[in-house]
Formats: C-alpha cells, structure tokens, sequence
C-alpha cells in the first residue's frame, strides 16, 4: 500500500470519538496521565494554586502534533478544578454570536476547551479558563497567542511511556498481554498514543481471532506486519517516499517540489503527513538544497549508501 495508512497518521479519526469504550482507555485524573512529565508537574501547581484562589485558572495553550493528549488534559484540568467542561472547536465557531452563545451558558470558573484555535479569529474572554489546542502554533495571531499564560508544548512520547500505555489499554480491554507483546505495538507507534491506541485495538482483533485471545510478541509482530507497519512504525507511503529518494536521486538532496511530483502528492501532504515522523526518527535532513536521506534511512531500507568521490582520485594520489 503506497498510500499513507489513516492508522499510523495521528490526525483525529471517526473511530477516535469519545465513545465508552475510547473513553474508559482515558486517564481520568493527572496522576494517570502516562509522559508528559515536565508539563504534568507545572498544570498540578496551577490547578492547585486556582483552587486555594478559588478563582479561575489562567488560560492554557497546549501545542503540538495531534494525538498527544492535548484534548485529554484539559479535561483532566476540568475534572481536578472541580468545575464544568466544555468544548467546541475553531471552524464550528464560524460567527462572533457562535462564540457568545456558548459564552453566556458558562458558570464561573468553568474550562472552555477550543480545539483548532488557529482557525478562528481573536476573541475576548471574560474570567474563565479557556485551554486552545493547535497543531499549527505559528498560525496565531500575536494578540490571540499572547492572551495565554500557559503556553505548554507536549512532546512525542518515549517507547518505555507508550509501552505503559498499551499495557493499562489492553488490561482496560480485559486482553492477556506479555510484556514483550505490548513493547512491540509501543515500538511501532510513532511516539503517539492516539495511534498507539488504534494498533492495540487491531492486535486485539488478530489476538481473538487467530491468537487465543493473547497477545504475545510474536502475535503482535505478525499482526502488524499483515498491516503493513514495520519495525519503526512506518507504513508503506514512508517507505516509498524514502525508497524514491533513495533509488532515483541517489540519497539527495532533492527538492519537495520534485517529491511530490513524483509522488502524486500536494507539497502540503509531503511536509504535513509523510516528513514529520522521518525527520523525528532521523531518516531524513531537510537542508537548504533539499531532502536527504540519513545512513539510518539507507539501513532501515537494507541499501547502501551510495560512496563519496574518493578524495585520493580527485588530487591524482
């Protein structure tokens, strides 16, 4: 499959909803909130603070890639304030009277939850917690960015956090899991526990059919292999993406242009869905020439780098 896998992109899903099942696998307080650790520690004095103040807490900004927990912690943040929470997004409050319909129904204190925000215009606020979420930080306005007083980045997780992850999933789910098995799904989960939960939910399907109802290591290294994730989480579009600069440009650098000529994909899909997690994993360097594979990216695709000049041949040694 040389189209990108909807599974392993971290962008929000149907499948993703907050139904029962999705919403038992969710850490309800902070304390079983798995990674994130610097930016856990820092919402713990603020909630904290606000509810000794009993005042509001000051407004939040959670950015990052998608499927990190963004729309999970401020939920969290409403829960352990004590107060309500609610939540809309950025293209849905299409017209100021949107914004002040949902406004007026707020009690003191509540959170506000805007997901998208950087698809809406600049907005005033009256003493509420507003928490904004965005992939795209850098499509604020100055004004409206500048409104938060608690700009928090969330991070890609470490393969030890999404395996923690998997674990409290699969035992949520009432699924036998081996240490091993669940390590292998974390292994090829990107760094994101959005799609880290999507593979164990699959592993799960292979696990009742064909595995009796166990996950083992070699049960979930089969099953994601028939899906077509390999060993570091990519897909086939990954793949045909590195293969490309690999076999017609030589390694590279080749421009995104040509790239996405030759892979019948929008620049905005190549830099937006494809690059990301080869540029987090160290596949690929953007330079100012244009995208190169690492010695990494020529490992993992079982190729050798093509050889230099020989610097002896060039001075006649």
């Amino acid at each position: 499959m040389d189209q990108p896998d909807p599974t392993l992109r971290p962008d929000r899903r149907p499948e993703d909803k907050l139904g029962d099942a999705d919403r038992a696998l969710r850490p309800q307080v902070l304390s079983e909130f798995i990674g994130q650790q610097e930016a856990r520690a820092n919402l713990a004095v603020f909630i904290e603070s606000a509810r000794m103040r009993e005042e509001a807490m000051d407004h939040v900004l959670f950015h990052g890639p998608p499927g990190l927990g963004k729309t999970t912690l401020a939920q969290i943040m409403a829960r352990e304030l004590g107060v309500n929470f609610k939540m809309t997004s950025g293209p849905v409050l299409a017209r100021a009277g949107d914004l002040a319909a949902i406004l007026t129904n707020l009690d003191a204190r509540d959170v506000l939850f805007i997901d998208e925000i950087h698809r809406m215009n600049r907005i005033e606020l009256q003493p509420f917690t507003l928490v904004g979420a965005t992939t795209r930080l850098g499509l604020l306005t100055t004004p409206l960015r500048d409104r938060f007083g608690i700009p928090t980045r969330l991070q890609f997780y470490t393969t030890q956090e999404l395996h923690e992850i998997v674990t409290r999933g699969a035992r949520l789910l009432d699924i036998p899991t081996e240490d091993s098995g669940a390590l292998e799904i974390a292994k090829r989960a990107r760094g994101t526990p959005r799609i880290a939960g999507r593979l164990l939910r699959r592993v799960v399907d292979f696990a009742v059919v064909e595995g009796g109802g166990r996950i083992s290591k070699e049960l979930a290294d089969s099953s994601l292999t028939r899906l077509g994730v390999d060993l570091l989480g990519l897909d086939g579009a990954d793949r045909r993406y590195l293969r490309l600069i690999a076999e017609n440009y030589q390694g590279g650098p080749v421009g995104v242009e040509t790239l996405a000529a030759a892979l019948s994909e929008s620049r905005d899909a190549i830099e937006d869905v494809i690059e990301p997690y080869l540029l987090q994993q160290g596949l690929i360097q953007r330079t100012p020439r244009g995208r190169m594979l690492t010695q990494k990216s020529w490992h993992h695709l079982g190729m050798q780098a093509p050889k230099g000049p020989d610097q002896s041949e060039l001075f006649g040694g």
